[in-house]
């Protein structure tokens, strides 16, 4: 593999250029941007909607699944402590069986939803919100800038983006990395690129689990940090 390798097309979420060969295997090459560090696959590699909806058609998660519960409980339990009791979120990327929302109205707080395949919605991207969460979700999206961009345009001062997906570490453990052998999977952060992320947004940014972030939006341009953020 020739790490000197370049490609033309800007960076999908900083729109950069002079990416370089990160990885590849048998069935596509991965870049990396200079800038914001995404590693990315190029358009020409990118699934077509049919073959998103085919993969995602596939998920067994429900509201009844017990280990489902858990693994979704590592992002909700700490951020339900983050938020008062009147808070109203969205669940980006809902997928098929929407369970954040379920056990947000558990707790006593109100969840829209927002699913480009399952729940079409497009009135709930014209409202605001307290918090959102893209769980299992950032990884799939074709044009990441445009759209986190436009989750952070719908926070309320003070609101948080929680989001769920698995961190890239370094090169060499690339290589062996389950997460990128599933097609639907073209967009992969780094710790790196929630630090540019949040120097971007002037957002409080804090590593809640290995795959748990959240980016708070700051009530004022003087807004005091939460205590564990950073």
């Amino acid at each position: 593999m020739d790490t000197n390798t370049t490609i033309e097309e800007p960076c999908p979420l900083c729109q950069s250029g002079g990416s370089v060969l990160f990885g590849e295997d048998r069935r596509r090459c991965y870049w990396r941007c200079p800038c914001c560090r995404l590693v990315f696959v190029a358009r020409h590699d990118l699934p077509t909607s049919h073959e998103e909806k085919a993969e995602y058609d596939l998920h067994e998660n429900t509201p009844d699944d017990d280990g489902y519960r858990r693994f979704l409980s590592r992002l909700f339990n700490p951020l339900q402590q983050r938020l008062t009791d009147h808070a109203l979120g969205l669940d980006f990327g809902c997928g098929p069986g929407p369970t954040l929302s379920v056990m947000a109205s558990e707790s006593g707080l109100q969840m829209k939803l927002y699913d480009p395949f399952y729940a079409p919605d497009h009135s709930v991207l014209a409202q605001r919100y307290d918090f959102i969460t893209a769980t299992e979700v950032v990884e799939h999206l074709h044009r990441p800038g445009a759209e986190l961009d436009r989750l952070w345009d719908l926070l309320q001062p003070g609101g948080i983006l929680a989001i769920m997906t698995k961190l890239v570490i370094d090169q060499q453990a690339f290589t062996t990395w389950h997460y990128k052998n599933d097609r639907t999977h073209v967009r992969f952060f780094s710790r790196q690129t929630f630090h540019w992320l949040a120097e971007k947004w002037q957002a409080q940014l804090a590593f809640i689990d290995k795959d748990v972030i959240f980016l708070r939006k700051n009530e004022s341009r003087n807004g005091q940090k939460e205590k564990g953020e950073r």
